[in-house]
């Protein structure tokens, strides 16, 4: 009798966690009980993806850039990573402005309930426009000076350096490149070798990811904001919605163009991290497992994955750009405020930009957004009206930001001749091509 595959296995987690929390909110305890005895399993679940993430990223780009022997080959492969990043991230910023300029839902907030949200959420919207004034605050170069750790150990203690352990290790990389190989070799060896057990640890902790799914889930369900706000901001969330989900044929679209990969294909290899991605809004703590998934079931190899996937969770936000665009529209709506031609095209390079500088954890996104509105002289104040239905929003949009990692590293590697059937081990054992 053939097991279920992961991605049903996360699923039906999901399902049954909504389902407990519908039923444990009905009891005056219930949501208590949740938060103290369901979500701290899920929090330990996400911990544990975290955990190796930055292990996973010095192991795995330090072998996959000293595994290419040739600098101009590393050159070749960055180039055409950030070109094809930056093309999506504007792609999804023009389809966030297509779909909230056509369904205008800003325009369906009455002046009472605009009042009651920014009363309500007043506290947290002011929290993100202080982070965001103090980002404001820095130089133009910040970001590049900010690229270089002074200290690597000190950087990699926290999940939000991660470009700059990225930094450190394709510099370490390109040593071993440039050092004789006899020299570089038992280096290369310890790193092989560590990185084989950092899969391995992936391995085991997806063991628990349809109990870690189960537990967020049920915890998101049973802490959520009443259901007529929900019901109020309904119509902003169908237009975030339909344009992540366009985004994401838009991917299935390009990798079948470019790759001869039908979109079957792509959805059934990628699922499981998209769904891990929905649980925790976190395209960090996902990593691991969408690069194992790109590996395994759609057949890139290690080399193209080690190195675009961790740049990609870190730089390539198409979720979040695309929902910034949306968000920003709407908020001038709902202030009766008309943009112009020049103001979109604005939203449209900060988005993009902002959407590089957002950290790959959750929520980062608010506080981009408020550059975002700054810029296009949107009331900031407004940030309080998406508030109450910002993190199904942001689950979602995290589950784009990880598709299109996979689906941009199958297009690098299919660009550079590394794109191959793929060889499933570990978690499916109903693969079809697995004995």
């Amino acid at each position: 009798m053939k097991k279920l595959a992961l991605h049903w296995k996360i699923l039906l987690g999901m399902l049954f966690g909504v389902l407990f929390a519908l039923a444990m909110v009905q009891f005056s305890w219930g949501p208590e009980f949740v938060k103290d005895w369901i979500k701290p399993f899920g929090n330990i679940f996400i911990n544990s993806l975290k955990l190796i993430a930055v292990p996973l990223i010095l192991a795995s780009l330090i072998k996959g850039v000293s595994d290419l022997k040739d600098i101009s080959k590393l050159s070749k492969m960055g180039g055409r990573t950030i070109g094809i990043y930056l093309i999506t991230t504007v792609i999804a910023v023009l389809i966030g402005l297509a779909v909230v300029n056509t369904f205008k839902p800003g325009k369906a907030i009455s002046q009472e309930t605009r009042d009651n949200l920014l009363e309500n959420y007043k506290n947290d919207a002011d929290s993100k426009i202080a982070d965001a004034a103090k980002q404001k605050e820095t130089g133009p170069l910040q970001a590049l000076e900010d690229l270089v750790p002074s200290n690597i150990f000190k950087a990699a203690t926290d999940n939000g350096n991660m470009l700059q352990v990225i930094f450190f290790a394709i510099f370490f990389g390109i040593g071993l490149i440039l050092i004789p190989e006899e020299q570089a070799k038992p280096v290369k060896a310890f790193f092989d070798g560590f990185n084989e057990v950092i899969l391995k640890l992936i391995d085991i902790i997806m063991l628990a990811a349809p109990y870690g799914v189960f537990a967020l889930l049920a915890a998101l369900v049973a802490e959520a904001p009443s259901t007529s706000l929900f019901f109020a901001l309904s119509k902003y969330a169908m237009c975030v919605l339909i344009g992540l989900a366009l985004m994401i044929v838009i991917y299935a679209l390009l990798v079948w163009a470019f790759t001869g990969k039908t979109p079957g294909f792509f959805f059934n290899g990628i699922s499981p991290a998209q769904l891990l991605a929905f649980s925790t809004s976190s395209s960090a703590a996902t990593l691991p497992v969408t690069m194992e998934r790109a590996e395994e079931h759609l057949g890139v190899d290690e080399d193209v994955t080690s190195f675009v996937m961790p740049i990609g969770a870190t730089i390539n936000m198409d979720g979040t750009s695309l929902y910034q665009a949306v968000a920003a529209v709407f908020i001038a709506q709902a202030f009766g405020m008309d943009l112009s031609l020049g103001a979109q095209l604005g939203i449209i390079a900060t988005a993009t930009l902002a959407s590089i500088g957002s950290a790959a954890v959750p929520g980062a996104g608010m506080v981009m957004l408020v550059i975002v509105l700054g810029q296009a002289g949107i009331p900031e104040a407004g940030l309080a009206l998406i508030f109450a239905i910002d993190r199904p929003l942001d689950m979602c949009r995290t589950t784009v930001n990880v598709t299109g990692d996979a689906a941009v590293s199958m297009l690098v590697a299919k660009s550079v001749d590394k794109l191959h059937d793929p060889k499933p081990k570990n978690w499916d054992d109903n693969y079809p091509n697995k004995s």
